[in-house]
């Protein structure tokens, strides 16, 4: 059965080809929502010499499928599908607490249950195979979890990816102990310590901002706030914030998956912990990171040029892969 329809600002994505958005179901009853992003070139027309397949673009926490409309611009330019999914409790996906402002998951392996159900969308829509991967900051922490378990992708490129919280060694301790005794007396659904209440696209000024040093994109960014206040999420609850130090550690004890991978990370990340990343890429097999002067935490949000730059090789990478899982 084919998913329904569900709303899409296009008009706020900056992207001009066409598109649509789905809603999914979870296999817990969760709501999700996909958006689709359609090539712009025919499928023989990609620039990069491989038969191009569908990106499932993993979203970081806060964000939602309208904010990559640029990105699903160039990487439809080379024939992909692009796949999007709002996580649940963010987006126009179901929000999990009384406050929808407050970022919440009961446990971090129901993203899990958000990553079956879009897989499940590309066969009920027919998308075209090889499937990579694009993921940002928590999403990258789920696409990696998604990778080592088996995700039939032929590839994977990551931007930020949150494979552990910058918070300092000295706090690391009282962040845990918080975090867990939150748990006990019943006060897990609340902010964790030091986060906002509201969006902090929302509420923040553009100088010195954690995000991006383009004006451009900060502008963009802001106005699909403005626009549609329901995407906005504040910070995370003190028992997400549980789970994700939980996931983190979980995962940096793994070996990384068979995959050919791509990661940037921005010069001046202040987010998410950029050792962890550092530690991870010098033990993927075949796989690459690059730190790109002066970005923020969202390297796809940068100035045109390196952005542009960025995305074109991702393309290559996709191609790349595309032709070794050929021949």
């Amino acid at each position: 059965m084919q998913p329904a329809t569900a709303p899409f600002h296009a008009s706020l994505a900056g992207f001009d080809g066409a598109a649509e958005a789905l809603w999914l179901e979870a296999q817990d009853g969760v709501r999700l929502r996909a958006v689709l992003f359609r090539p712009t070139v025919a499928r023989s027309g990609s620039t990069t010499g491989a038969t191009p397949g569908t990106v499932l673009l993993f979203p970081g926490r806060t964000e939602y499928a309208e904010k990559y409309g640029h990105v699903a611009q160039a990487l439809c330019a080379h024939g992909h599908h692009v796949l999007a999914i709002d996580w649940r409790g963010q987006g126009l996906a179901d929000r999990l607490l009384p406050d929808p402002l407050i970022g919440h998951v009961a446990h971090f392996s129901d993203y899990q249950h958000d990553v079956a159900a879009l897989r499940d969308a590309v066969r009920t829509l027919g998308l075209p195979e090889p499937l990579h991967m694009l993921a940002h900051s928590m999403g990258g922490c789920i696409g990696l979890r998604a990778a080592m378990d088996g995700l039939d992708i032929a590839s994977c490129a990551f931007s930020g990816p949150m494979w552990g919280i910058r918070i300092s060694a000295m706090m690391r301790p009282a962040a845990w102990a918080v975090a867990w005794g939150s748990r006990r007396v019943g006060l897990s659904h609340r902010l964790a310590p030091g986060t906002g209440a509201a969006s902090y696209i929302a509420g923040a000024e553009f100088d010195d901002n954690t995000l991006t040093t383009d004006r451009a994109m900060w502008d963009y960014m802001r106005a699909q706030i403005d626009a549609v206040p329901e995407f906005g999420l504040a910070g995370p609850s003190m028992h997400w914030l549980h789970e994700a130090l939980g996931e983190c550690r979980a995962l940096a004890r793994r070996p990384s998956p068979a995959l050919p991978c791509m990661t940037w990370v921005g010069g001046n990340e202040r987010i998410v912990d950029v050792p962890r990343i550092h530690e991870r890429m010098a033990r993927w097999p075949g796989g690459s990171l690059e730190t790109v002067p002066g970005a923020g935490h969202e390297v796809l949000m940068t100035d045109e040029n390196t952005r542009t730059r960025i995305l074109e090789a991702c393309a290559r990478h996709f191609a790349d892969s595309a032709r070794g899982l050929a021949a």
